[in-house]
């Protein structure tokens, strides 16, 4: 039984590097600027940081991160009205400000990225939060229709979440140049 575990963790590993390996090389960039915030994995804004406008997004962001611990201890265990007061409010900031700096433009990007943050406890609140933040007047009108179009009614509607949590974290890669690769 242990090994067939371990296929299932590595198919499932790897269904998330394809779905990662999917979105926009800018939105790659952003999620592993986001983790490595979010989780306090490097230095993001030496790591990150190519202008001072990039370096004053990092600066935001990493202010608004510091609510993760609390989010990650408020999230909820069930998805009962008692928890929405607690969780929704600091989410929906967390969402409104990631959707705003126009890097992820699909549901799937931003639960990909929420997921890992917070964790698979989050699964059942990011429809609403993600809705909600999409639809907040601080977006342009074109992105806000973008956004809200690319949450499908299987999303939006599910019955049930899992409780597995991710397996692939994407990280910052050096480029090598080509010359430099052995043959």
């Amino acid at each position: 039984m242990g090994s067939r575990m371990k296929a299932a963790n590595g198919t499932m590993t790897l269904a998330e590097m394809k779905e990662f390996a999917g979105f926009p090389a800018s939105t790659q960039r952003y999620i592993r600027r986001a983790l490595d915030i979010g989780l306090d994995r490097q230095d993001a804004l030496a790591l990150w940081s190519r202008d001072v406008v990039e370096a004053a997004s990092i600066r935001a962001q990493a202010r608004l991160y510091d609510r993760l611990p609390n989010i990650r201890m408020l999230t909820p265990n069930d998805g009962g009205l008692e928890g929405v007061e607690t969780i929704m409010g600091p989410l929906l900031t967390l969402s409104a400000f990631d959707l705003g700096q126009g890097r992820l433009t699909t549901f799937a990007a931003y639960r990909f990225l929420y997921e890992r943050l917070i964790g698979a406890e989050i699964r059942p609140w990011l429809p609403a939060a993600f809705c909600a933040a999409a639809a907040l007047p601080h977006l342009h009108p074109d992105l806000r229709r973008k956004l809200l179009q690319s949450i499908s009614e299987a999303a939006a509607t599910a019955s049930g979440w899992s409780n597995r949590q991710p397996g692939f974290f994407p990280n910052w890669v050096e480029k090598v140049e080509a010359a430099a690769m052995p043959h």
